[in-house]
């Protein structure tokens, strides 16, 4: 080879110190297009961090808290049989559970109907998980059903539920926001 090839040779390979590395592998990203991976999902191949699951399941927690007080407070208050009490009490948690999600991607700019399909995408298996936690905790535990707003086995038993449900509901967000569902659809819009 004449000493231009030869140099020509060298400076175009991986021997080049400034030709970018081809080789080396981004590890935040496992896609091959130039779009960004929701906040705390990373691809197929990897999962959310815990605190991303944790994060999604107290606001979830949150919305399913005060709708699930607020039910057992209206319906013992009002002497109600403990069947219609349960159903006020679930029917407020999933609908203050979805209206945090509701409120917040509305405010980032998304319109009423693809808020409500986002609500509905992000909470519907996190609320459900943690609904059927909670209330079979209340309905198994002796005597809370029975149990009165001024009772600690009302308050133990409830506050109880939502801890074992919290437990419970954070892997199953943690598996769903690894793999772009639940709470990994509002990241977009945060």
């Amino acid at each position: 080879m004449d000493q231009v090839g030869h140099r020509t040779h060298h400076e175009g390979t991986a021997h080049d110190q400034t030709a970018p590395d081809h080789t080396a592998h981004d590890e935040n990203r496992h896609s091959h297009t130039d779009q960004p991976l929701p906040h705390g999902a990373h691809g197929t191949h990897g999962g959310a961090s815990w605190a991303t699951a944790t994060k999604a399941t107290l606001h979830c927690l949150t919305g399913c808290a005060i709708g699930e007080i607020l039910g057992m407070v209206i319906g013992t208050a009002l002497l109600w049989d403990n069947v219609p009490t349960m159903i006020l009490a679930i029917t407020l948690a999933f609908l203050f559970g979805y209206s945090f999600t509701l409120f917040a991607v509305r405010r980032a700019g998304l319109d009423l109907k693809s808020a409500i399909k986002v609500a509905l995408a992000a909470d519907t298996v996190s609320i459900t998980v943690m609904e059927v936690v909670d209330n079979a905790i209340i309905a198994l535990t002796p005597g809370a059903m029975d149990a009165h707003i001024d009772d600690a086995l009302f308050w133990s038993a409830l506050l109880g539920g939502f801890a074992v449900a919290f437990l419970i509901t954070t892997p199953v967000n943690k598996w769903m926001i690894g793999r772009g569902k639940g709470h990994a659809v509002v990241h977009a819009y945060h």
